[in-house]
């Protein structure tokens, strides 16, 4: 089992990766002197597969401990389900001696993760990523929120967990989409980090498109411990966590433009060629790269179509986007591979376009 340590100041806390290690969550607990009343939320397609895991574990654990299933998609990350979330906390008894546990997805993570930061003002909260999105981005760095009405994590908290606990054995279970969805944000740091990551990631698709155990394995590593650096720095995304929304800009926009059909992995993809066409388009990345850097995302268009879509509705709901100043979008755009520029302001006509170009490749023919 590896251990990274994110290193936020006043909040430091491990990330364990490893192969059948959810066992070593109850000694990790222990280890760490942690309250013993758990409550467990759990994603019902996670709890339908692992069934036997998770039995296991909370038979064996000493305190006391509950489970509550969620139907886990951007259409259940709302108000109702957070409600019902805490309604059960309450019933059963839990107070502010409780850790919450997310197993599951990004989204799991996402409203368990609220829950914690705001139940009682605060009770401890552990990350038990079981897709390689989560894995590899969302369950590090403490962003917890819900959507509201149509715009995505619009209410929410930075609340940093005590611990995450990755066992890529969960990672075995998933289907395609859920692949390529990890798959979308690691391409977002191939971009990030440094050309070496990024022929990396170019040359061992495939392998990672199989979860290939060592590949996957230096992956999540090599990201863990690029976004636990970038965190470290700047938590509350008032600086260098910015480049962290390299493509996102764009993508939530099209997560609701689409009414969810296509998952946030996906549109991150797709968010991606859009950022890279608007880079170009403006004379940040010169031609030559644009077309070597579009051959990453586009060696996974063929797993992500869409039917049709409405540019001019994709640039009205950016406007909404949390990371706008004064009503006007800010893009965090590319220079190079390792190099990017944020808060970026571009004209109208120059956003729609790239939306129009961008989409034109994942269209269904």
């Amino acid at each position: 089992m590896k251990k990274i340590e994110i290193n936020i100041p006043g909040k430091e806390y491990p990330v364990y990766i490893g192969i059948n290690i959810f066992d070593s969550l109850d000694k990790i607990i222990r280890s760490k002197k942690l309250f013993r009343n758990l409550f467990l939320v759990i994603d019902r397609n996670v709890m339908s597969l692992h069934r036997e895991d998770i039995k296991r574990f909370t038979s064996n654990f000493s305190g006391k401990v509950a489970v509550h299933e969620f139907a886990s998609s951007e259409a259940e990350k709302n108000f109702i389900s957070l409600s019902k979330l805490v309604d059960d906390l309450i019933v059963k008894g839990f107070g502010r001696d409780t850790i919450i546990i997310a197993v599951g997805g990004g989204i799991t993570g996402d409203i368990a993760g609220f829950a914690a930061a705001t139940y009682m003002r605060g009770v401890k909260f552990i990350q038990v990523p079981t897709t390689l999105l989560a894995a590899v981005d969302s369950s590090i760095g403490g962003k917890t929120g819900i959507n509201s009405g149509d715009t995505k994590n619009i209410v929410g908290a930075i609340y940093q967990p005590e611990f995450v606990l990755i066992d890529t054995e969960f990672l075995k279970t998933l289907p395609e989409e859920e692949i390529i969805c990890g798959v979308g944000e690691i391409v977002k740091y191939a971009f990030l980090i440094d050309p070496k990551f990024f022929l990396t990631c170019k040359n061992y698709l495939p392998k990672l498109l199989k979860t290939d155990s060592a590949i996957v394995s230096k992956i999540i590593d090599t990201c863990i411990s690029f976004k636990g650096d970038v965190v470290a720095e700047d938590e509350k995304e008032n600086g260098l966590r910015k480049i962290l929304n390299l493509g996102h800009t764009f993508a939530h926009a099209v997560e609701i433009e689409q009414n969810f059909r296509i998952k946030h992995g996906q549109a991150v993809i797709i968010g991606l060629v859009c950022a890279l066409d608007l880079s170009k388009r403006i004379g940040l990345l010169d031609d030559k790269l644009f077309s070597e850097y579009l051959k990453l995302p586009l060696m996974l268009k063929d797993k992500i179509l869409i039917r049709k879509f409405d540019a001019a509705r994709i640039y009205e709901i950016m406007k909404r986007d949390k990371k706008g100043r004064d009503h006007k979008i800010k893009f965090v755009l590319l220079q190079d591979v390792g190099h990017v520029a944020v808060d970026v302001e571009v004209s109208e006509s120059d956003v729609t376009q790239s939306i129009q170009q961008g989409l034109n490749y994942f269209i269904q023919q």
